[in-house]
Formats: C-alpha cells, sequence, structure tokens
C-alpha cells in the first residue's frame, strides 16, 4: 500500500481500529536493524521490518520483536507512512489502552511541576515523553492538541478523557492544521475539542502578560520553548538600545523592555503579527519604550548596516530556514547572513542574542555558522550563555527531534 489516504479512507481504518479492538499483531524486524531501535529510539521505518501481517488495520497496536523472536515494545502502526511503527511502551506487560493514556499524561505534569512549571507549559512533548507525535500545550487552563500520526490521533478521545480527569480544564482545543498529518492520510483540522470558548486568552510569563491566539495564532498559538531563555537577556539589555528581528508578537522584546532597555524596536514581516506585538506592549504598559515595524529583517539588517545603525544588543529569532535536508545549504546561508548582518548593527562589547528552531542544524553546526559570521564580518565573539529549549520540552539524546532549539548569548567586539 503506498500514497496518501484520503479522509474516507481514513475514517473508515478508523472503524476497522474498532472492530479489531483486542486483536494483537506482532512484527518482526530484519537481522540488521539500526542501534538506534534498540537503544531506545520509538521509530521503526517499513525497511526495517523483515515480517507482518500487511492485513493489519493502519492505527492498530502491535507487539514488536528481534529477528529471533526478542521482546523490543509495543506501538502503532501505518503501512502508509515511511515511519511503520512508533513505539508507545518497552514494557511487555502494559497494556496500551485509556488507563494508559491517562497515567501517562499524568507523569508528564508531575514531572513539569516537578521543574517548577505550573501555569503554562509544553505538556507533552511527543517522543521526549514516550507519546510519539503528540503534543499538548498548557495555557493556564486551556489546552491544545497537536496528534500528528494516525495512531496517535486514533486515541484523541481517550487523550481529551484524560486532561479532562487530570485539569478539568476551561477549555481544549485542536491545532492539526499542519501539513505533516497529510503524510500519514491524514486531514488538516482545527477545532473545539470541548465545550466552545473564547479563544484569544491571556497568560503570564515572567511577570508579564501576552495575548495568545489558540485558534489561529502560529503552532499552537504561541512559543512556549522560549519561555526560559527570555529570562536570560535581563542584564544585558539594561539601558540598552535594542533592536530585535523577527519578532513576531513582540515576547523577546516586551521582556527587554521590562527588564529595563532604554528602547526597544521589533521588526517582523507580517504586519498581524506586529499589530499582536503592539497590543501586548500596550496590555504590559510598555509601549512609550517598545515601538514594532513592518519590514522584511533580511532587507532591514542589510540596509541598516551598510547606513551605520548601532545598537547595544540585536535579537534575533527567525522561523525554522528548512525542513528538509535537500535544502539545508539554503538554511546555513540565512543563518549566515542574518547574523553577520547582526553583528555589524553592534556598537563594540555589543550583544548578540540568536536562536535557531532548525532541528535539521543541530548544535554544532549551529556554532560553526556563527563562528563563519563573526569571521566574515570581522568581529571577535564570546559566548556569554548557549541554551536549548525551556525544559518543559525535554531532550532525549539520540532523538534528534527533541533537540531542536538553539539558543546563543554572545559579546561582539
Amino acid at each position: 500500500m503506498s500514497g496518501s489516504l484520503g479522509l474516507e479512507t481514513t475514517k473508515n481504518y478508523f472503524i476497522l481500529f474498532g472492530y479489531f479492538a483486542g486483536f494483537m499483531a506482532n512484527v518482526y524486524l530484519k537481522r540488521k536493524i539500526s542501534n538506534r531501535v534498540v537503544n531506545g529510539h520509538p521509530w521503526i521505518f517499513n525497511n526495517e521490518v523483515e515480517k507482518w501481517d500487511h492485513n493489519i488495520p493502519a492505527g492498530e497496536i502491535v507487539d514488536v520483536y528481534t529477528f529471533d523472536k526478542k521482546f523490543v515494545g509495543k506501538g502503532y502502526i501505518n503501512p502508509v507512512s515511511r515511519i511503520l511503527i512508533r513505539l508507545l511502551t518497552r514494557n511487555k506487560t502494559e497494556e496500551i489502552n485509556e488507563n494508559f493514556f491517562l497515567q501517562r499524561i499524568r507523569q508528564c505534569w508531575e514531572y513539569r511541576k516537578k521543574l517548577g512549571y505550573s501555569e503554562n507549559c509544553r505538556l507533552v512533548f511527543g517522543e521526549a515523553d514516550s507519546l510519539p507525535q503528540l503534543i499538548i500545550d498548557k495555557f493556564n487552563d486551556y489546552f491544545v492538541i497537536q496528534t500528528l500520526a494516525l495512531g496517535i490521533d486514533a486515541w484523541k478521545p481517550s487523550i481529551v478523557n484524560a486532561l479532562n480527569n487530570i485539569f478539568q480544564p476551561k477549555g481544549i482545543f485542536e491545532r492539526n492544521d499542519v501539513p505533516v498529518r497529510e503524510l500519514e492520510g491524514l486531514p488538516q483540522q482545527k477545532g473545539f475539542l470541548s465545550p466552545s470558548f473564547n479563544t484569544q486568552i491571556i497568560i503570564w510569563e515572567n511577570g508579564l502578560q501576552f495575548n495568545v491566539d489558540i485558534e489561529n495564532g502560529q503552532k499552537t498559538g504561541y512559543f512556549l520553548d522560549q519561555q526560559d531563555n527570555r529570562r536570560h537577556i535581563q542584564h544585558i539589555v539594561k539601558g540598552a538600545e535594542v533592536l530585535g528581528a523577527f519578532t513576531y508578537t513582540g515576547t523577546f522584546e516586551i521582556h527587554a523592555a521590562y527588564f529595563g532597555a532604554k528602547s526597544v524596536l521589533g521588526i517582523d514581516i507580517s504586519e498581524n503579527a506586529i499589530l499582536q506585538a503592539r497590543k501586548n506592549a500596550e496590555l504590559n504598559e510598555l509601549q512609550n519604550i517598545c515601538h514594532f515595524e513592518t519590514a522584511n529583517a533580511f532587507d532591514v539588517l542589510k540596509q541598516w548596516s551598510n547606513d551605520g545603525k548601532k545598537y547595544d544588543v540585536v535579537m534575533l529569532d527567525p522561523p525554522a530556514f528548512t525542513k528538509s535536508r535537500d535544502t539545508i545549504q539554503k538554511a546555513i546561508t540565512g543563518y549566515k547572513e542574518i547574523n553577520l548582518r547582526g553583528m555589524k548593527l553592534l556598537k563594540p562589547g555589543g550583544f548578540l542574542v540568536t536562536s535557531s528552531c532548525t532541528n535539521l542544524v543541530d548544535q554544532k553546526l549551529f556554532l560553526q555558522i556563527i563562528d563563519m559570521a563573526a569571521k566574515d564580518a570581522r568581529k571577535k565573539i564570546r559566548q556569554v550563555t548557549f541554551q536549548t529549549q525551556s525544559a518543559d520540552h525535554p531532550v532525549i539524546h539520540g532523538i534528534e527531534s527533541t533537540m531542536y532549539l538553539k539558543f546563543l548569548i554572545v559579546e561582539v567586539s
């Protein structure tokens, strides 16, 4: 079976999924498989499987064994996906049922609370929480869900029940309007998984308030992965003239103003994002310090550096420049360009705050790009701090999708 499933076919698979409840199938791996699987990675690609019943319905839970019948784990299968199986557990006695998801999500919450997250956090971070392709963001009493693979989408009712059981939330919304679902034969969709509610909410972060557009904002409505990193700028921005590029809704810039910056300018190509940024500045009564303009960051950074403009702090938080290895060189060129321009806009001894959320650009490569930019800009840099995403997005070494964010502050002279 190959190609994408249509919506009607997907529905039929879910009917089959219910019909075969209790049906358990075995899958056997090839003799030579990647150490990745043995060492704990939850993905099993279709070219790593030796034997399986091709009549197993998509979304079904299967038992996975090595070629010599040693138990590997249990997971959901999708014959139309290049990733044939995603493992949910390595415990042979653990049953995958509604209680499994209740207990697993409860464990995720207990872990976040131990780290100090009580209001806003990524409650479930997919593979890092042994719930592959499930994303749940918690915005105080509201929850946003993404089920990005057919096998986890089949358990969406159980996931919603678990959230209702643990949190008694004010609202649950799904943001499954993402193209990656089509690779699994799933439609893009978004909507309420609870009684409807006002999807324009306000959250607190580091003593500041921010508007969150759950229904129409990027990803799940807000970027929680930088919430810890935003605190790292508090000392370097005091009394500083600050420029922020790729500002989106102004979170870094508003933090800079809150932490004592003399002036802050944020730019973004999206006019709607700039309008949201201005609203956030007003919400925190920082509109006299924080200003936002609609502009193409690539054009402006180059022009302003040629014009000789100078700032004490330049902050760069661009979107992912590539999601494919085929265009990785384009991403490298883009990151080098904006960081070179950012460095040229700094006064001697100024600070560059720069990020990359492209997981295909790993930590080593990202730092090499910054070094290349500094060399071409004829600048000397000194690292202040280097971080990954906030701790509610756990990193599992060996699973590259969990090691995606790079956050760096350097002094430039």
